[in-house]
């Protein structure tokens, strides 16, 4: 389904406060690695918003979501008070893991592997060409 405009307006307004308000909270740093917000999504009536956080070099992401939703609350109060003039409800908020870097970090591996496979079979293909 394609995002309509206001969508995209709403959640650009989310993620700059969002980003300012992780930083209040010192929650864009979390055991030693870093959390950022990849993207936003907001639903048609613009009542439900869907944060996906990306984790660097956390060793536990599960036990972080646990304490960032444990501040949900605080959160929202934060993100009422600088967006009250901008919406007129404040959406509801859902924290999800954004695990895309760890699926392109595992599809890169898959690749060199693939790669590595690969380049001793083309070498022995040669030589039984040049042998012919």
């Amino acid at each position: 389904m394609v995002e309509g405009k206001r969508q995209k307006q709403v959640a650009a307004v989310l993620q700059d406060e969002f980003n300012e308000i992780f930083r209040k909270l010192n929650l864009n740093m979390i055991d030693g690695g870093m959390v950022s917000i990849s993207s936003i999504k907001v639903t048609p009536d613009l009542l439900e918003a869907r944060i996906y956080l990306s984790f660097f070099q956390v060793q536990q992401p599960e036990l972080a979501m646990k304490k960032i939703e444990a501040k949900a609350w605080e959160i929202k109060k934060e993100l009422a008070n600088k967006v009250k003039n901008q919406l007129r409800r404040m959406p509801v908020l859902h924290f999800y893991l954004d695990d895309t870097l760890d699926y392109v970090f595992k599809m890169e591996q898959v690749f060199k592997k693939i790669e590595s496979e690969k380049k001793p079979d083309s070498d022995t293909d040669a030589v039984t060409e040049t042998t012919k």
